[in-house]
């Protein structure tokens, strides 16, 4: 699918994920994430120029004050001060997207370097009013951004995401043991993640510094990690009295932000680190049936491969943005995966929680840092999105 969008070997990172409400609640994220990446390129890459940059894409879910100028405003923090920059928004699925886009604008010539910015702050998320002066007294339509989307989907009839994950396991008969062990797999594999003193996580994640109160301070790890055990998680009650989530089996909310570099060919040789080339192949995207938002990672996978050639038993590493643990219960079965090996190796969503936009740019730099580990081969990053859609990015390492 595509032939000339590369990525620079190190030429990305991912903040700290902190659950909502705790280090990162206040800082604004489209600040905190020009600053994080000025400062990132600084530190990390002093022979870029962000001034060269072509392109900025822009993704976050949760406007915050400004949100009318994101795309230029963060493009301008973070160094690009004559560059354009474009906001994207696709939910769950924005930092796929956003780097989906970059990809398109290299292979056609549009752009030699794009760079990908991905923040929310879902913590303290607004509350937008809409005058209704035909309303009854006058009486304002309203709005809050995260609850009240997290709630329900218009399209679906009021339906909460968790019933929708719900209605996914009752359509494929799988039951909460499994997402119970599915969870408790997860977690065990984030304690590789963190072990040796985090060596798989420093390998991408960069500090972040964040005013709190009259205090900068230094994030430089995930925040809000809840210690389980597989007892404690079994003893836990479904949401649904019905379903098979229980608190234990979907994630959490958080706040953080990523970024990413995407290239041609010989720009991303310019920029890149010693290391192995990396490209990105192809692009899958789907939407599932009414309020089934779980499954529609598998038919944007299957499009994905089907891109690129290639077959599932292709992949060598699979990273995924589970919300909701049927998600991957569902693939590991659609799909022939282990769900204990190179499926989520060293953490995903389900444990380190989700700051939406960047979520899913974080899953894709772990995919390539495990290829690179493991020497190279092909890896996916899939993940559902509200909307009941899907969408999934194949790269190669080596």
């Amino acid at each position: 699918m595509f032939k000339n969008a590369y990525i620079p070997y190190k030429g990305y990172y991912s903040s700290p994920f902190v659950r909502w409400q705790g280090s990162f609640s206040t800082a604004h994220p489209v600040k905190l994430a020009g600053a994080t990446c000025k400062r990132w390129i600084a530190e990390r890459h002093p022979g870029w120029d962000p001034m060269k940059i072509d392109y900025v894409f822009m993704g976050t879910t949760v406007a915050m004050k400004h949100a009318f100028w994101n795309g230029p405003w963060v493009a301008a923090l973070l160094g690009a001060e004559r560059t354009v920059g474009v906001w994207l928004s696709l939910a769950c699925a924005t930092g796929t997207t956003a780097v989906f886009q970059a990809a398109m604008a290299c292979e056609v010539g549009a752009a030699e370097w794009a760079q990908c910015v991905l923040c929310d702050r879902v913590s303290n998320g607004p509350h937008t009013v809409w005058p209704n002066p035909l309303g009854p007294g006058g009486y304002p339509e309203r709005e809050d951004w995260v609850m009240d989307n997290f709630a329900a989907d218009p399209w679906t009839g009021q339906i909460a995401m968790v019933t929708t994950a719900d209605y996914v396991a009752q359509d494929e008969g799988i039951t909460k043991e499994e997402c119970d062990e599915m969870s408790w797999v997860r977690y065990r594999q984030y304690q590789d993640g963190i072990a040796n003193d985090r060596e798989f996580q420093k390998r991408y994640m960069f500090p972040v510094e964040v005013q709190v109160g009259k205090k900068t301070i230094v994030v430089e790890a995930d925040e809000g990690i809840t210690a389980t055990s597989p007892e404690a998680i079994a003893k836990l009650k479904p949401v649904n009295d019905w379903g098979v989530h229980s608190f234990a089996a979907q994630t959490h909310p958080a706040d953080g932000n990523a970024s990413l570099a995407v290239c041609s060919r010989e720009k991303a040789k310019e920029l890149a680190e010693d290391g192995p080339e990396i490209q990105i192949i192809s692009f899958g995207y789907a939407r599932a049936p009414k309020a089934r938002m779980g499954a529609a990672p598998v038919p944007a996978t299957e499009m994905a491969l089907a891109k690129a050639g290639l077959k599932a038993s292709d992949i060598k590493a699979w990273k995924t943005h589970s919300p909701f643990a049927v998600n991957d219960v569902n693939m590991a079965k659609k799909f022939g995966i282990d769900p204990y090996k190179n499926f989520n190796d060293y953490g995903c969503s389900l444990i380190y929680g989700h700051p939406h936009a960047a979520t899913m740019c974080r899953h894709i730099i772990e995919v390539i840092e495990q290829l690179v580990i493991q020497g190279g081969g092909y890896g996916a990053a899939s993940g559902c999105a509200a909307g009941d859609t899907g969408a999934t990015l194949i790269v190669k390492v080596g």
